[in-house]
């Protein structure tokens, strides 16, 4: 007996520090994210709602030290080669539906959302790399201008830079009048003080620059749809006049499709190093 009651007692001394343990460690093995789970291309998917806005998280197989995570901004699984190699090398892919508010102050507030429950629920990096294909560069340029502190990094492709280009079609491109309207009615802003360069991430992007926020631009040099010479090239040169630590593949005589790169290494490597600042 007395012999039981001396390991019973070790134990009850050790039981906190179990219990401390398995609450330090939960969030490294974390499977319980809300919603309904499924498989996207072999890995964990959750699928749910934040205050009726559809959101996603993809698990890698076993996470990265750090939790890392790419933050996809709109059209969720189109050319999904980054997100991929970015899964198998232990990151998380995030998600949530805000294409339709273009970036503006309320897209940042409902993008907000997402972050706050991954990064206090969920333990994520409180520092992702942000995806943004075409609208979804506005998108996440936006949200990084506003949130600069919070950002490890951009890769944007093809990326809306400023409205009054895509879709307002107020230069070379033809624009998109019912995305223009809506531009319009989420910014809350006549076409006049939409236009306005000042309030767009062609000209804000210094804030990136000055909190040493990189970015990384894929896009085609013939783009027709967001012309390259008035989104793109406009904000590489902005940044980089800023200080900005820029990189950029301007692919010859592509046009708005195909987005991304067959083989997504330098994107990949770009990811990578956003998280060793």
């Amino acid at each position: 007996m007395s012999v039981f009651r001396a390991f019973s007692s070790f134990a009850s001394l050790l039981l906190p520090v179990f219990i401390a343990a398995a609450f330090t460690l939960s969030p490294l093995f974390a499977a319980d994210f809300p919603g309904s789970k499924t498989t996207w291309n072999g890995f964990d998917s959750y699928q749910f709602e934040i205050d009726g806005r559809p959101a996603k998280v993809v698990c890698p197989k076993k996470p990265a030290e750090g939790r890392p995570w790419v933050w996809r901004a709109v059209f969720f699984g189109h050319e999904p080669q980054t997100e991929i190699a970015m899964l198998n090398l232990g990151w998380h892919v995030a998600w949530i539906g805000t294409s339709d508010l273009l970036g503006s102050p309320i897209s940042t507030r409902e993008r907000s959302r997402l972050y706050e429950l991954l990064t206090k629920e969920f333990d994520f990096n409180p520092k992702p790399v942000l995806l943004g294909m075409s609208r979804g560069g506005i998108c996440s340029l936006q949200w990084a201008i506003a949130n600069p502190d919070k950002v490890a990094g951009l890769y944007i492709d093809a990326p809306v830079c400023d409205l009054k280009s895509w879709p307002g079609g107020k230069g070379k491109g033809a624009g998109h009048p019912a995305s223009w309207r809506q531009a319009l009615a989420t910014y809350g802003m006549t076409e006049e003080q939409i236009s306005d360069e000042n309030i767009m991430p062609i000209t804000t992007c210094r804030i990136l620059a000055e909190h040493n926020v990189p970015i990384f631009i894929v896009a085609g040099d013939a783009d027709r749809v967001v012309p390259w010479e008035e989104n793109g090239a406009i904000l590489a040169e902005n940044f980089k006049k800023a200080g900005g630590n820029l990189g950029l593949i301007l692919k010859p005589g592509v046009d708005h499709h195909p987005h991304s790169l067959k083989d997504p290494k330098p994107i990949v490597d770009f990811m990578l190093n956003c998280m060793k600042k």
